[in-house]
Order: C-alpha cells, then sequence, then structure tokens
C-alpha cells in the first residue's frame, strides 16, 4: 500500500501489556523473529504471513482473530 499501512489492524500492543508489559523483545523471541518485525506489526507497517499471525496468537494464548482483523477502508 502507498499510505504506509496495512489493511490488516492489530491488538498486539494491548495484548502485550495485558500479559503484565510483555516486551517486543520477548514476544518477539517467542516467535522466532526480530523486535524490528514486531515494531512494525504494531505500527501497522506490516501484514504477518499466516503463519507469523499464528505464532503471535499461540504467543498469547488466543485465537488469531482475537489479534488481528480486517480494517475497513
Amino acid at each position: 500500500m502507498t499510505t504506509g499501512t496495512t489493511p490488516v489492524a492489530n491488538e498486539i500492543r494491548r495484548l502485550r501489556f495485558e500479559r503484565g508489559e510483555m516486551t517486543q523483545q520477548a514476544l518477539a523471541d517467542a516467535c522466532g523473529v526480530t523486535r524490528q518485525t514486531i515494531i512494525a506489526l504494531e505500527a501497522g507497517r506490516y501484514a504477518p504471513s499466516l503463519e507469523l499471525a499464528f505464532r503471535i496468537a499461540r504467543a498469547f494464548g488466543v485465537g488469531v482473530e482475537d489479534v488481528f482483523h480486517w480494517r475497513e477502508p
């Protein structure tokens, strides 16, 4: 997208804070990605692969739909 954002919105930041202020690095380590990837996801600059979406959801112990949702244009 030319705006630098993706139509896939997420609740990563909220979920991190609900889990004792989990750090971006801790989530990245749990998912096998870099902290920069988590930063980009939280900012809406990057839509995760399906595999990464499942890894993130599993790290939080929730379903994918609890982490990611489609944002209407």
